[in-house]
């Protein structure tokens, strides 16, 4: 058997036992929420961000860092601190 067609029977035994996992049902299939997930704080309705202080935007990046420019900035970026 060459390299090629080891690779080939590989590939093959890996496609076919995916495919037998995916047609087995059990709590295993099932897509649970991750014990590890971080709850997110609800926004309040009339948009304003509790922690910001009066007149700075409040825009948060995704590692939480809050936007120091003044509320509704003419700017497309934000300053983050």
């Amino acid at each position: 058997m060459s390299k090629m067609d080891a690779v080939r029977a590989m590939r093959e035994a890996r496609y076919a036992e995916n495919q037998a996992r995916a047609t087995r049902s059990g709590p295993a299939a099932r897509r649970v929420k991750p014990a590890n997930a971080v709850p997110v704080a609800p926004v309040p309705a009339d948009g304003t961000d509790e922690g910001a202080d009066e007149g700075l935007c409040g825009h948060r990046n995704m590692s939480g860092r809050t936007c120091t420019r003044e509320r509704g900035h003419a700017a497309k970026s934000h300053r983050y601190s």
